[in-house]
């Protein structure tokens, strides 16, 4: 049995760093060798889907994305070469499409390499509206794919994670007859979530920023044991740090609970263990497993209707009164032919006595939704503009009022894992149904762990931003987000435990207070991680909040100031 899998990231996103497959395979630079027994690529995120989806329908043989395509130019001969194997889910809603466009570029380059394809994810969709409906695969398929000795693997929608779990599969032979079968998938599963977002587990995004050098993060990469256990790394030389900061920012990033689910396996996030084994070099072991649940979870993304914006800039003195006199204004308009949706937000980003205009100035936004494209359209705008000589003094808007643009939502599904015809496409054509897994196991809350004992009543407290003792990740799930917080020192993790409770964190986050928080304790990670249901509506495509994804929700909280034992700072 093969005692290592080296297995790199060069994507997190679609329009990820482009040279980063280049990178990754010449060991970050122009040296000759990566060392990678696979290279993979994560393309695929709720609001890529929706685009995709757009794409498909403007022409069928699209819906894969294209800079995959591009970056092959270089990157399949440099993978030949060295014999990586490459995996990616960048087939999106079209891999079949896009393993014969890696054909024929293969054949235009005139390298040997055989292409294959996982497909399935498809579903029907259902209902008017929908552009994509995907069920979230596993990494079966990929390891089939592998197995039968494909140097290129493309998928549709599978789990970020299942661009490790099927090469970890393939690899080491991992088969369900093994003992410890989960836990080495769910290993597998930790080290792909680590992975997953490409260089924000080495550096970037990175609420310890300061004092490192992530100018130019290099991708990340495991050192996968046939245990499951790992060591997260990057190429010498490269951008960027890897500790065990890093990779808790990430695990705790877009995740919720203890139990972690996919349909591998469901990985418990409170079994990891983290260990700084060296300069950027991070142990990830102890992690356990249990057999997947009975479902997949799907992504239905469909046109939700029509959205408008005006941005009014209101400057100097009487701020509330100018809002107020806007509001008034366009009441009547609105009256008329009343959008669906009407949202007023009032940005004070003024100040007192500022030294330029711009810092003077505060934003009025004005948001509307509607189904029909005449009631965001030419009533607003028109309406808007009409006001430029006859509102507040100093009046004028960021952007001159468009039409109204579709605007897309994001709902979550779940179907019964025998529904979903999970199938790999090998080199030569052949289509082999994948099974589905032996066993399942319904998910249930895991019992609320031990907390550790709070710091002493009489411990001096000062008032101080939460950033300057812990960390924090966040990011969205649909219209939901999380919070990922944590500490390095067990002190800290005693304060934090008991301090930033449920309560404490809607005082902190005003935005969350009537909105349902969800508290998980992680304590090997000395974490905590909140999910916030609803917070972004109905998900990143509708623009429903400030900060759409949650991205910054996490730096907020770390600026926002309660009591800190002194001890600490």
């Amino acid at each position: 049995m093969k005692r290592v899998l080296r297995i790199g990231n060069a994507s997190g996103f679609y329009g990820d760093r482009f040279d980063a497959v280049k990178e990754m395979l010449t060991g970050g630079g122009d040296g000759p060798d990566g060392s990678l027994d696979v290279l993979t690529g994560d393309y695929l995120a709720e609001l890529t889907m929706l685009i995709l989806g757009r794409d498909l329908l403007k022409d069928p043989s699209a819906g894969y994305a294209k800079t995959f395509l591009r970056q092959m130019e270089e990157g399949l001969g440099l993978a030949h070469e060295r014999g990586t194997r490459i995996v990616a889910n960048a087939g999106g809603l079209n891999p079949a499409g896009l393993a014969d466009a890696l054909r024929a570029l293969a054949g235009r380059l005139g390298l040997p390499v055989r292409i294959a394809h996982v497909e399935g994810d498809r579903l029907p969709a259902g209902k008017d509206g929908i552009l994509a409906a995907n069920a979230y695969l596993g990494g079966a398929g990929i390891a089939e794919c592998l197995a039968a000795g494909a140097d290129v693997v493309v998928t549709g929608r599978v789990t970020d994670a299942a661009l490790v779990t099927g090469p970890a599969q393939w690899f080491f032979g991992w088969g369900p007859e093994d003992a410890d079968w989960y836990d080495r998938l769910a290993g597998a599963v930790v080290a792909g979530h680590v992975l997953e977002c490409g260089t924000q587990a080495t550096g970037g995004n990175y609420a310890f920023f300061t004092g490192h050098d992530i100018r130019r993060p290099g991708f990340p990469l495991a050192e996968l044991h046939a245990d499951g256990s790992a060591v997260i790394t990057k190429h010498p030389g490269t951008g960027g740090l890897v500790d065990t900061g890093t990779v808790t920012a990430q695990l705790l990033y877009e995740t919720g609970g203890a139990r972690y689910a996919g349909p591998d396996v469901t990985a418990r996030l409170d079994t990891v263990r983290l260990t700084q084994e060296g300069p950027d070099r991070v142990r990830v072991e102890g992690v356990r497993g249990e057999a997947p649940p009975p479902t997949l979870k799907a992504g239905l993304c469909r046109l939700g209707g029509f959205r408008n914006e005006v941005v009014f800039v209101l400057t100097g003195l009487d701020i509330e009164a100018k809002a107020e006199l806007v509001r008034e204004q366009l009441g009547d308009a609105l009256a008329k032919n009343p959008p669906a949706e009407v949202r007023w937000d009032l940005v004070r980003t003024d100040r007192a006595d500022a030294p330029t205009e711009e810092t003077a100035s505060a934003l009025l936004r004005l948001v509307v939704r509607d189904p029909d494209p005449e009631k965001v359209g030419r009533t607003l705008t028109g309406a808007a503009i009409e006001l430029a000589l006859a509102s507040y003094p100093g009046f004028h808007v960021t952007a001159p009022p468009g039409g109204g643009a579709p605007y897309g939502v994001f709902e979550s599904a779940y179907v019964p894992v025998g529904e979903v015809p999970h199938t790999a496409v090998l080199p030569d054509g052949t289509r082999v149904p994948v099974p589905v897994p032996a066993r399942t196991r319904a998910l249930e809350p895991v019992p609320d762990p031990q907390l550790p004992p709070p710091l002493p009543e009489t411990t001096p407290t000062r008032r101080a931003p939460l950033g300057l003792v812990a960390g924090a990740r966040s990011g969205d799930k649909g219209g939901d987000a999380n919070v990922g917080v944590w500490v390095g020192t067990e002190a800290e993790w005693r304060w934090l435990a008991h301090a930033l409770t449920v309560d404490r964190f809607r005082e902190l986050v005003p935005e969350a207070a009537d909105l349902t928080v969800t508290r998980h304790v992680l304590p090997n990670l000395r974490a905590l991680n909140f999910t916030v249901a609803g917070i972004l509506g109905e998900g990143v495509a509708s623009q429903a909040r400030f900060d759409p994804q949650a991205k910054a929700l996490g730096e907020w909280l770390r600026s926002r100031h309660l009591d800190i034992p002194e001890e600490l700072l």
